[in-house]
């Protein structure tokens, strides 16, 4: 509980800073998200519930998936800012003149999980997956078999 509120608290000091850029600037921020997760719920549930709205910001939500994908939207102009993991950072750092700032961490841990109807079966293990095809997140391991 202490990590999500934590993770909540981080997620709203970005809200506070998107809302500082934007008074400064134009009123639209463009985001480029490499995931949808559950992670960012606050964040949608800010945007769902028009708190952006409510300031003046007009915020469009790309998806852009994976990192490298997200940096380069960011280096090309089409976002201003990106969601996605320090390794964009350090990649572009490492091979660029052009420079990105990692500026928050958002979760500390990757958004996956496992998702099933609990009116199956009340007493889940990890057991109940063997022989069982999976369905990931990222394509390289897409209905692996466990």
């Amino acid at each position: 509980m202490k990590k999500l509120i934590i993770s909540i608290i981080c997620l709203l000091i970005v809200l506070l800073s998107l809302l500082t850029i934007t008074k400064k600037k134009d009123n639209k921020i463009i985001v480029s998200e490499v995931t949808h997760s559950v992670f960012y719920a606050p964040w949608y549930a800010a945007i769902e519930n028009g708190y952006f709205k409510d300031e003046g910001i007009e915020l469009e939500v790309m998806l852009t998936p994976g990192a490298d994908k997200v940096a380069t939207s960011i280096l090309s102009g089409d976002a201003n800012i990106g969601f996605s993991g320090p390794e964009a950072t350090i990649y572009v750092y490492n091979n660029s003149k052009e420079k990105l700032i990692t500026f928050a961490s958002l979760t500390k841990r990757d958004g996956q999980f496992i998702v099933g109807d609990c009116t199956l079966k009340n007493s889940f293990t990890m057991n109940d997956l063997k022989g069982k095809k999976v369905l990931a997140g990222r394509s390289a391991v897409s209905h692996k078999k466990l």
